[in-house]
């Protein structure tokens, strides 16, 4: 599915992601774990093509990406959610919802999407200024999901979020990922959220992996050791 070999990134003069190689399965959540600093939003900016590489290769089913403008990489099947979420205040849930659609403008949004997150369905004709910060975060999930995404990269989708809306993201991006098979990419420092919906756990500490494991056999309090100061 997606192929990430010895990947450098540079943000201004410094060398923040470091010959860094990882790959993701389909149907496969990954989640990238670690302090605020050490390069998760950069890796992502670098994975959409915000951010180009300095050297490296980012290959999707067999497609290589590394040199793609951000639009390429999204006609290829890759959807991006960034980290403070980036709505627009003055535009309806659905307007907001249907900026990731402009290549069909004139298509219904997906009924999957409003059945995942019925509150979405209910407000849609409310601003989006006025909505919390966890209404906003299903929005823009729901934002990056009309693109039909065959990898969805979140980065920090938790960020100011209180637990029981943490709890419900969780189980609608398992359920959404269950349903229609894509992978996941996601960088996050709570532990919680990520043992509920990672198959695979990578963390990062000043651009490079330093620990990796699946699940199943998962060091918690090694990871704890690197998100905590």
């Amino acid at each position: 599915m997606l192929k990430v070999t010895h990947l450098n990134v540079n943000y201004g003069e410094s060398h923040v992601i470091r010959d860094i190689s990882f790959d993701v399965n389909e149907g496969e959540t990954v989640a990238i774990m670690g302090r605020n600093g050490m390069g998760k939003t950069t890796l992502f900016k670098s994975l959409i093509g915000i951010i180009p590489a300095k050297s490296g290769s980012i290959l999707m089913n067999g497609a290589e990406l590394s040199s793609a403008k951000s639009f390429e990489r999204v006609a290829k099947g890759m959807a991006y959610v960034p980290q403070g979420r980036m709505v627009f205040p003055y535009l309806t849930v659905e307007e907001n919802i249907r900026t990731g659609m402009e290549a069909a403008p004139n298509a219904d949004i997906p009924e999957y999407i409003y059945g995942t997150f019925p509150l979405l369905n209910e407000m849609k004709d409310r601003k989006g200024g006025n909505l919390s910060g966890g209404q906003q975060q299903q929005w823009v999930i729901a934002r990056a999901l009309v693109t039909n995404p065959k990898v969805l990269l979140l980065d920090e989708p938790t960020e100011g979020l209180q637990p029981s809306i943490i709890k419900d993201i969780a189980k609608a991006l398992n359920k959404l990922k269950q349903e229609r098979g894509f992978s996941i990419i996601v960088s996050e420092q709570v532990l919680s959220f990520t043992m509920e919906i990672a198959d695979r756990f990578l963390i990062i500490e000043k651009g490079e992996f330093v620990y990796q494991g699946p699940k199943e056999s998962v060091d918690t309090k090694k990871i704890h050791s690197y998100l905590t100061v």
